[in-house]
């Protein structure tokens, strides 16, 4: 059984994450955040020390952001799926050449009008390239500078260099 008066340590002495430990991290981002000083965080729910205290307090924000931003993610990913069916739907729709209001014909047949179409790959392929940097499945950008760095000695004597 875990004293709750120590911090939790796996087999390797690194710090593990139950239930218990959980809750008590929780309880204590909860009273930093009515203002308590880790100090005094310490003293009320048994942390070893301020540091302990804090490093509590610290996941818990970690985790929270982590999750928030996990959430933000899906709804991204679903404005992207709504976004891109439409613009599918675009892209399967019959679409005709009109000028001046009236339906263009090519012997007596309307003429397909592609710039609809091509306006839909060309949004699919920005909503990919969207979805792609969102999931991280881009690989990065790879630069290589070169040239060659010039160095001016002012107020001395090459000589005295040497």
């Amino acid at each position: 059984m875990v004293n709750p008066n120590q911090d939790a340590r796996g087999g390797n002495g690194k710090y593990t994450r139950s239930l218990t430990t959980a809750k008590r991290d929780a309880e204590a981002a909860n009273l930093r955040s009515k203002g308590y000083s880790y100090t005094r965080i310490a003293e009320t729910l048994g942390y070893s020390d301020r540091g302990s205290a804090h490093h509590a307090v610290k996941r818990v924000l970690e985790l929270t952001v982590q999750e928030a931003g996990e959430e933000l993610r899906q709804v991204e990913r679903e404005r992207l799926d709504r976004l891109s069916e439409a613009a599918w739907a675009v892209l399967e729709r019959q679409h005709v050449t009109v000028s001046n209001g009236r339906i263009v014909s090519l012997d007596g047949q309307p003429l397909p009008d592609d710039a609809p179409v091509l306006a839909a790959i060309d949004r699919l392929l920005r909503i990919s390239e969207s979805r792609r940097k969102l999931e991280g499945l881009d690989a990065p950008t790879k630069t290589h500078v070169s040239g060659g760095v010039k160095y001016e000695v002012v107020g001395v004597s090459t000589e005295d260099l040497m």
